[in-house]
């Protein structure tokens, strides 16, 4: 439907010039008893109205539109840009400029809105950072300066005391790498050797490295009941190991004694593959779950149980999978267990033949 309010400048003035010029031509063409005279007074009319109108709409109207444009681009005018205030801008009508500033206001605050939220991240990352350098950092400064205060000749003591410094010097050594491979990871510098294995392997040979861990928990792992057929998957096989071997850990940092792990491989069609660990360990309160593959990130009952680590290991397996063009997800229910999964691609060809168990 026509709208007055969906003209654009020009069509208004051009509008407002034949309501004010058709009764004044009329009029004078009564009084003049000449169609000469009528047509002759619309034209001019008209044109004299069309332009005083106009000129108005540009000098007091759109001249400040142009400017808010301008505080939106929060730019000087190139060139380009000084073409379409000319020429495009009015042409627009009243409501598009309004539908642009409304438009702008909105993104303005999702922008301040990200930004608050990048603060607050910003904020605990520092905070998560500060707490996961500096539990290692006083603990080797308090057996250093155990042992110049006297307990060095003693040689069951400082032997002792430097081998807890030694690992506390290895943990600050792993989150450095951890640190650097994650940096590398979201600048996108992650070159991934692509091929096909049989992702049961990569499972089992992870395990298998954590058995000692895992024994020591009397946890137990299988294979979930129909997904022991070998499913063969198309990636980094390095780069996937990383990730199991980092879910597999975490089951058993944070599952419960005489407890279980269980892995799960399916074909949810011809070009994709998922891939889920499970335990029945502690669980992630509800409210965590969207945030546990930040960096530095555990819940309260996590940090209470003082389990080391760099706190990288979920936000390195995300930024994995994701570079494989692929998500990893996250299920958990308190005291009942944790489920974490991840998609990868199906074979590509027919390289190599499946192994059986």
């Amino acid at each position: 439907m026509l709208s007055a309010k969906n003209f654009s400048p020009r069509q208004l003035s051009a509008l407002t010039a034949l309501i004010i010029s058709i009764p004044v031509a009329m009029g004078i063409g009564m009084l003049q008893k000449s169609w000469e005279a009528t047509i002759i007074s619309f034209v001019i009319v008209f044109t004299g109205v069309y332009l005083l109108v106009d000129f108005i709409f540009q000098q007091f109207i759109y001249r400040k539109i142009k400017l808010i444009y301008k505080i939106i681009y929060r730019t000087k005018a190139s060139k380009k840009e000084e073409m379409y205030y000319k020429y495009i801008l009015p042409q627009k009508s009243i409501d598009e400029v309004r539908e642009d500033a409304e438009a702008w206001a909105v993104q303005q605050k999702q922008e301040i809105e990200s930004l608050r939220k990048n603060e607050i991240f910003r904020k605990e990352f520092l905070q998560n950072l500060s707490h996961e350098f500096k539990t290692p950092v006083f603990a080797i400064q308090g057996y250093i300066d155990t042992l110049l205060q006297g307990a060095m000749e003693n040689p069951d003591i400082n032997r002792r005391f430097l081998e807890k410094a030694s690992r506390n010097v290895e943990r600050l050594a792993n989150l450095i790498q951890d640190l650097d491979e994650i940096s590398r990871l979201e600048r996108g510098e992650l070159k991934l050797n692509k091929r096909n294995f049989v992702i049961q392997d990569v499972i089992r040979e992870a395990y298998e490295g954590l058995f000692i861990k895992a024994e020591q928990q009397q946890i137990s792992f299988s294979f979930k009941k129909g997904c022991e057929q070998p499913r063969v998957v198309f990636a980094d096989k390095d780069k996937i190991q990383q990730v199991v071997v980092n879910l597999i850990e975490n089951s058993i940092k944070y599952g419960k004694v005489n407890g279980s792990i269980v892995a799960s491989v399916y074909n949810t069609d011809e070009k994709n593959v998922l891939i889920e660990i499970s335990d029945d360990g502690m669980g992630i309160p509800e409210q965590h779950l969207l945030r546990v593959f930040e960096r530095f990130y555990r819940t309260q009952e996590g940090r209470s149980r003082n389990i080391t680590g760099s706190g990288l290991g979920l936000a390195i397996c995300k930024h994995i999978i994701e570079a494989h063009g692929h998500s990893i997800h996250i299920r958990s229910k308190e005291n009942v267990g944790t489920t974490v999964g991840f998609t990868l691609d199906a074979r590509k060809d027919q390289s190599i033949q499946p192994k059986n168990f």
